[in-house]
C-alpha cells in the first residue's frame, strides 16, 4: 500500500513497521554504481538509480530519450516511490492479463481489490485508509495503469476521481466514514451516472429527475455509457431535482428496487473494463443517500475535472507504451536489408511522439503542482485533457504505421492502445468542446450553448 512517510512511522525498524511502511520503504530510491551511457541503462529501476546516482555525484545527465525534459529531477522522493511501486505493480499483475481482457471483453473484478491494497484508489484522500498523497503522484500511477491499458486507468478513474472524491468534497461525515473506507479497499466499486442516452455533451438537459416524498425521493431516468455500471455496488447518480429545479448527487445501493444496470456489450474499445447503462424505475432512496454538499452542475462538473486531470497523464503513458514497441520492432524489424529505424520517415515518426510526450507531461506535472497549491484555474484541465487526449490519438496512430501489415494484430498491442485513445478523445468532455471551453475563456462569448 502507498503511504505517506511521517515522523511516527519514518524511525521505527524494520521489525516494528507496519505492512504498509515496510511496502513503501521497498519502493524508495537507494543508489547504486551506475554504467555512463543511458544506453546501457535497459531496466525501469536501473534507470531510476542511474539518475539519482549522477544527481548525487552532480554529475552532468546525458540525454534520455525516453525522459527527455528530466521529468524525474521534478519529483519528490514520494512521487518516485508511488511510481515505483505502480509500475512494479502494472507490470507483473496487469500486462500478464490485458490481452486475454480485450479479445475476451471481460473485465476482472480482482483488479480493484488488487489496487486498493496498494493504496492506489482514492489516493490524494486524507484520511479513511487512504494513501493522501499529491495529485502528481496521482498523475504517475494513471500514467502506470495507462502505459498497460486505458480500460484498467477508466476503472481506477471512476472509483477514485468520480465517486471517492465527491463523497469527501460534497458527503456528510457519516457518509464519508460509510464509504470511503471500503472504496478504498476495492472491497466495493463504485461508477458515476451522469451521461444521458440524449445529453452527453449537455449534461444541464438531463431528463432524469429526483422527487422529494416522506423519508426520502423517489428517482427516475436511465444512464448510460457508465464505467463499472454492471459490477458496481455504489451508484452516484445526478438528477434534476423538482422541488427547486436544481441537480444533485444521490448515493444508490445496487439492491435497491428498480435499479438495474446492464452491460453494454460488444465495444470496440475499453474491453478490459466494464460499461453499462443505469436503468431507475421509482428507486426510493433514503434521505441519507443525498450528497447535500454538492449543488447545481458545478458539482459533478469539477468531478469530472478531476478526472480529467489524470487522464491527461494516463494517455501519456500509453503514447509511452505506443512509442517503445514501435521503436524496439523498428530496430529488430529488416527491409532492404537494413533496420527499419534507421530509414529518416521512421525515425521522424518516433521523434515526433516522444517529442509531444515530453511536452505533456511538463503540462500536466505543471498542472498538478497548481491544484495542489490551490491555484488551479478550471480551464488550464481543459488544455492538458484536450492536448494531451489529442496528440496521443494523433502519435498513437502514426508509430501503429510502422508495423505494417502486422499492425493488424493484436499481439503488438499498439492497435489496442489506439482503440482506446479514440474513446479517451471523446469521453469526460470532447476534444471539440474542450476547445469551445477555452474558446469562451479567451472571447467571453459561449458559442456551444444559447
Amino acid at each position: 500500500m502507498i503511504v505517506s512517510p511521517s515522523s511516527e512511522t519514518g524511525n521505527l525498524r524494520d521489525d516494528e513497521a507496519p505492512d504498509v511502511v515496510l511496502l513503501f520503504r521497498s519502493a524508495s530510491v537507494h543508489l547504486a554504481s551506475c554504467p555512463c551511457s543511458p544506453a546501457h541503462v535497459a531496466s525501469f529501476h536501473q534507470r531510476r538509480d542511474y539518475f539519482h546516482y549522477h544527481t548525487e555525484m552532480h554529475l552532468p545527465l546525458p540525454f534520455d530519450w525516453e525522459d527527455p525534459l528530466n521529468l524525474q529531477s521534478l519529483l519528490t522522493d514520494e512521487e518516485i516511490a508511488v511510481r515505483d511501486t505502480a509500475h512494479e505493480y502494472c507490470q507483473e499483475k496487469l500486462f500478464p492479463r490485458v490481452l486475454n481482457a480485450y479479445r475476451t471483453e471481460d473485465f476482472d473484478s480482482g483488479v480493484m481489490r488488487e489496487m486498493g491494497e496498494l493504496g492506489l484508489l482514492g489516493a490524494t484522500i486524507k484520511g479513511y485508509g487512504c494513501a493522501g498523497v499529491s495529485s502528481v503522484a496521482y498523475g504517475l500511477i494513471a500514467r502506470e495503469v495507462e502505459r498497460v491499458d486505458s480500460g484498467y486507468r477508466s476503472t481506477m478513474s471512476v472509483q477514485s476521481s468520480l465517486v471517492m472524491h465527491p463523497i469527501n468534497e460534497f458527503g456528510s461525515e457519516e457518509q464519508k466514514a460509510k464509504w470511503l473506507p471500503r472504496l478504498a479497499k476495492g472491497e466495493i466499486t463504485g461508477c458515476f451516472g451522469l451521461t444521458e442516452a440524449n445529453h452527453g455533451s449537455d449534461p444541464a438537459g438531463m431528463e432524469t429527475v429526483a422527487e422529494e416524498v416522506d423519508g426520502g425521493f423517489i428517482i427516475n431516468g436511465s444512464k448510460t455509457w457508465i464505467s463499472n455500471a454492471p459490477v458496481a455496488d455504489l451508484f452516484l447518480v445526478w438528477a434534476r431535482c423538482k422541488w427547486d429545479n436544481k441537480v444533485r448527487g444521490f448515493l444508490l445501493e445496487k439492491e435497491m428496487k428498480g435499479l438495474s444496470a446492464p452491460a453494454i456489450k460488444n465495444k470496440l474499445a475499453l474491453r478490459a473494463s466494464i460499461t453499462g447503462s443505469i436503468f431507475l424505475d421509482n428507486v426510493r432512496a433514503p434521505r441519507e443517500s443525498l450528497l447535500e454538499g454538492g449543488i447545481g452542475l458545478g458539482a459533478p462538473f469539477s468531478c469530472l475535472n478531476s478526472a480529467r486531470y489524470g487522464i491527461s497523464w494516463g494517455v501519456m503513458g500509453s503514447l509511452e507504451d505506443c512509442i517503445s514497441r514501435a521503436r524496439t520492432y523498428a530496430l529488430e524489424r529488416k527491409q532492404f536489408k537494413r533496420p527499419l529505424a534507421s530509414f529518416q520517415l521512421i525515425q521522424k515518426k518516433l521523434v515526433d511522439a516522444q517529442t509531444e510526450v515530453a511536452l505533456g507531461l511538463q503540462a500536466s506535472l505543471q498542472v498538478g503542482r497548481l491544484k495542489d497549491a490551490g491555484t488551479l484555474a478550471p480551464e488550464m484541465i481543459s488544455i492538458i485533457k484536450r492536448n494531451n487526449c489529442g496528440k496521443a490519438l494523433e502519435h498513437a496512430r502514426t508509430v501503429l504505421d510502422i508495423l505494417g501489415g502486422n499492425a493488424c494484430s493484436d499481439e503488438y498491442h499498439i492497435g489496442r492502445h489506439v482503440a482506446n485513445l479514440q474513446v479517451t478523445n471523446t469521453y469526460e468532455g470532447t476534444h471539440d468542446i474542450h476547445a469551445l471551453i477555452l474558446g469562451r475563456a479567451m472571447t467571453g462569448l459561449q458559442a456551444f450553448a444559447n
